[in-house]
């Protein structure tokens, strides 16, 4: 293996070369447009464009283009995009270059969530109580919820990283639910939804001899809207018996579902009973990896390749100390977690012992909304779990990030909590402590708008810097700001805007633009990608009713009617990808009563 294109961007892709390249194998990565200049693209030996917008890393048949017409003979996908495409992962096995991942036949069986829970139950892992059939009719839930009772979680049998999870506490709930997804949902499973559980899972590796360890376990019950926010491993508070069935299950799943390379068994750990529950398998490489190697040394993309090259695993020894990951996002805690936009201004990474930076932003990149809100991964390590939570408040506390609002003092302020050191399930952040916080957060006054930036440079002393390719070498071109006009030779400068803080304010629907309620304009309150049109074209609906479903950035927004009427036009349809204020549904006003 002398070269890889690794299929994918930010961060990862970083971690991903760091390794190859420490290995003596040159790199290769294809970029959207929108990555052009950032650090992956300038770390790797070659880059190359394939286009604009997350579809660039979508597109299968031009990343193995690529790999072949850059003489790359091995592919490593990172995580989400194409890393559980089966048939991404066949093709490029099709065409010759090795593929570091699970067989497509194993992501086929383990990216179907409802193939996943019946390989389980074959190998005498308990699943958490569910239907482990697709469930299409409401009479099939409702029989479920007379046994089980409420609440209840529905899943998609294709979702993953957190996405197509809805839980229904009661009836009103579940006619939300078919309102959002129609009367004969696809795709979907039902689990009995456990309120007081912890989110422990365990990074396993298996090669193609048969080796299988368990790296480490690791808890990841830090979590809002089903994602997670702070991982640490090893798992805390676990028995010897706990732990002994997490390995035993972890091996059958892997040994049945003849799994070769690296993935992560995920469970649910029952804080009343201390039953352990069986949730899915990921077979990709995790988020939250760093925290592993942390405690054991290893590090797990090089077990990925050298599995992949056909070489046995490495020796896999009890973890030593306790390391946390804190994922960095441009989310505003103040806003309920949504995501923000920005040009990052400046940064500060925290520095000393034990504290690890993985990041694929620098200081003028652009955050979007096109991709992942994560920027950064802090990850924190120390002898005992105390100790990490100590460094972790100082590594915190150093950490910036101007442009963007991050959760670094939301996180300061979980470790100080007292609930942190102690037992707690994966609903106390969202229904507990997030609550409390925001109550006890003051008012946030308006910051003043400079009307000069202060300390301006001369025009003609500033200078613009390019980044131009050349045989997929990006090469950086500095010229005069004043070369292309403006400056001193008439232009104007303008200080940059500040954004004053604000207080939250919560919606679930659309914030109308000025006359909206008037004339019944329906835009998009985000970028986002529309999930689900509720409405047809001539439909009546009333002031308040469910018209489109949004995603963005993993979290599902609601659009609701603004006024009573005749639905006249429907402007998108379910996958597209729209701007903010880009127009939804027309609404012809109606008679109130």
């Amino acid at each position: 293996m002398n070269k890889i294109l690794v299929a994918n961007r930010s961060e990862i892709a970083l971690r991903v070369m760091r390794t190859a390249q420490d290995m003596g194998i040159s790199t290769v990565v294809g970029y959207s447009e929108s990555d052009f200049d950032t650090p992956f693209t300038k770390f790797a030996d070659e880059a190359y464009s394939l286009g604009a917008g997350t579809a660039a890393y979508l597109n299968g048949d031009a990343i193995i283009k690529l790999a072949q017409r850059t003489g790359a003979d091995a592919i490593h996908p990172g995580y989400g995009f194409l890393s559980e495409n089966a048939d991404f992962a066949q093709a490029v096995i099709d065409a010759g270059i090795t593929w570091i991942g699970p067989s497509p036949d194993t992501l086929n069986r383990l990216g179907d969530k409802i193939q996943a829970r019946q390989l389980a139950e074959n190998s005498g892992v308990d699943p958490v109580p569910g239907i482990s059939d697709e469930v299409s009719e409401r009479a099939e839930i409702e029989e479920f919820i007379n046994r089980y009772g409420y609440p209840i979680v529905t899943k998609k049998a294709d979702g993953g990283g957190g996405r197509g999870i809805t839980i229904i506490r009661n009836d009103a709930d579940l006619d939300h639910f078919f309102l959002v997804n129609g009367d004969n949902p696809e795709g979907i499973f039902v689990e009995k939804f456990l309120e007081t559980s912890r989110h422990v899972e365990t990074q396993c590796m298996r090669d193609s001899y048969g080796n299988f360890a368990v790296v480490s376990t690791r808890d990841c019950s830090v979590q809002r809207r089903n994602q997670k926010l702070i991982e640490e491993a090893p798992a805390p508070f676990l028995s010897d018996a706990q732990n002994e069935t997490l390995v035993n299950w972890s091996r059958a799943l892997f040994e049945n579902a003849e799994y070769v390379g690296l993935g992560t068994c995920e469970f649910l750990v029952d804080t009343t009973s201390d039953a352990v529950y069986f949730l899915e398998v990921n077979p990709r490489l995790q988020v939250e990896h760093t925290v592993s190697e942390e405690v054991t040394g290893l590090d797990l993309v090089r077990e990925q390749i050298n599995i992949a090259r056909g070489l046995p695993q490495s020796a896999v020894f009890a973890p030593v100390g306790h390391s946390f990951e804190y994922r960095i996002t441009s989310e505003d805690p103040l806003q309920d977690m949504r995501p923000t936009q920005g040009k990052v201004s400046q940064i500060n990474w925290p520095l000393g012992h034990g504290v690890r930076i993985e990041t694929g932003i620098a200081a003028g990149d652009q955050v979007s909304a096109d991709f992942d809100s994560m920027v950064a991964k802090l990850i924190v390590t120390g002898p005992d779990r105390e100790t990490a939570i100590a460094r972790s408040l100082r590594a915190l506390g150093e950490l910036k990030i101007d442009g963007i609002s991050t959760p670094a003092q939301l996180y300061a302020d979980i470790l100080r909590d007292q609930t942190f050191h102690g037992q707690f399930s994966t609903r106390w952040f969202e229904e507990e402590f997030m609550p409390n916080w925001l109550a006890a957060q003051p008012a946030q006054p308006a910051a003043p708008t400079p009307a000069v930036a202060p300390s301006a440079p001369s025009p003609s002393d500033e200078r613009v810097t390019f980044t131009i390719e050349v045989d997929g070498k990006l090469t950086e071109l500095v010229v005069p700001k004043n070369m292309f006009g403006g400056g001193s030779n008439g232009g104007t400068e303008r200080a940059p805007r500040q954004q004053p803080l604000r207080r939250a304010t919560r919606t679930r629907g659309v914030q109308p633009v000025e006359g909206a309620a008037a004339t019944g304009k329906v835009a998009s309150p985000i970028q986002a990608i529309v999930v689900r049109v509720c409405v047809k074209q001539g439909a009546e609906v009333n002031e308040g009713d469910l018209l489109v479903v949004l995603e963005s950035m993993k979290m599902e927004s609601y659009v609701y009617a603004p006024i009573t009427g005749t639905v006249e036009d429907i402007k998108v349809e379910r996958g597209s990808n729209v701007a903010q204020g880009t127009p939804l549904i027309d609404i012809a006003p109606g008679d109130e009563s």
